[in-house]
């Protein structure tokens, strides 16, 4: 993307909701299954320090990266050293005004609200379906951390030059709280979380509750609400931070 269209950043950022209520709901199938999360039960020799769910992430990671996925500006790892692009990536030109797309990077805050997660949606117990588990927690990460890196930088470009003397003035002087109040939009807000509502229940109606496992849409809300939207802002002040005021209009 290479010029500011904020009805295209709109619309990705809705479609990114929908990919991560589906995850979601497809990991919400299995019982939390916490012997996936223990370390040293991950049925793997000499991986005493790792779980099941983290080698899962790890080793798709891997992949992904021999394949360019982290190439993209939105695309953050959870893992650190991996394997460098085993092919060219052609990203094309951004909008996006910072030299080190990784400055801004909230993996690490969003496990630990991921895990918090799913002990609400997905029913208490072992199935013992630990790898198929693993697997959606893995797309679902993923999801959830496209939604958020994409929204910090490219919704903060887009507010940085609608105002930018504002924005320049509260960089200046390193003002957070100052850049967290002119980048809050609460009426947004209010109708992204009316959204999810709205999208968990219809993405849900036909099915069958003595089949299917049903995601209350006020857990998907509260996600967004107290996870997501903070953690987009939060990116959108380290991406303001550190943007690059010299070469970008």
């Amino acid at each position: 993307m290479n010029q500011i269209d904020l009805t295209f950043i709109a619309s990705r950022l809705e479609s990114f909701e929908e990919t991560i209520i589906s995850k979601l709901i497809d990991r919400a199938q299995y019982s939390i299954n916490q012997v996936a999360y223990e370390r040293g039960n991950s049925g793997f020799e000499n991986e005493n320090h790792r779980c099941l769910m983290d080698l899962r992430l790890f080793y798709q990671e891997e992949m992904d990266s021999l394949f360019g996925r982290f190439c993209v500006p939105e695309e953050r790892p959870f893992n650190k050293n991996l394997t460098p692009a085993g092919r060219r990536v052609a990203t094309g030109h951004t909008i996006l005004c910072i030299d080190e797309f990784n400055r801004v990077n909230l993996t690490s805050k969003i496990t630990p609200r991921y895990m918090e997660l799913i002990r609400c949606i997905c029913p208490d117990g072992d199935d013992g379906q630990y790898g198929s588990s693993t697997e959606h927690d893995v797309y679902s990460l993923q999801a959830i951390s496209r939604r958020v890196h994409f929204g910090a930088m490219y919704v903060a470009e887009c507010k940085y030059r609608s105002a930018p003397t504002t924005y320049q003035n509260l960089i200046a002087q390193n003002d957070r709280n100052g850049l967290l109040k002119q980048l809050t939009r609460p009426e947004v807000e209010e109708k992204i979380v009316e959204r999810i509502l709205e999208k968990t229940t219809a993405l849900q109606t036909c099915s069958d509750s003595r089949t299917r496992n049903i995601i209350q849409p006020e857990s998907m809300a509260k996600l967004f609400k107290d996870t997501i939207i903070p953690l987009t802002k939060e990116g959108e002040i380290l991406y303001l931070l550190n943007r690059k005021q010299d070469r970008c209009t």
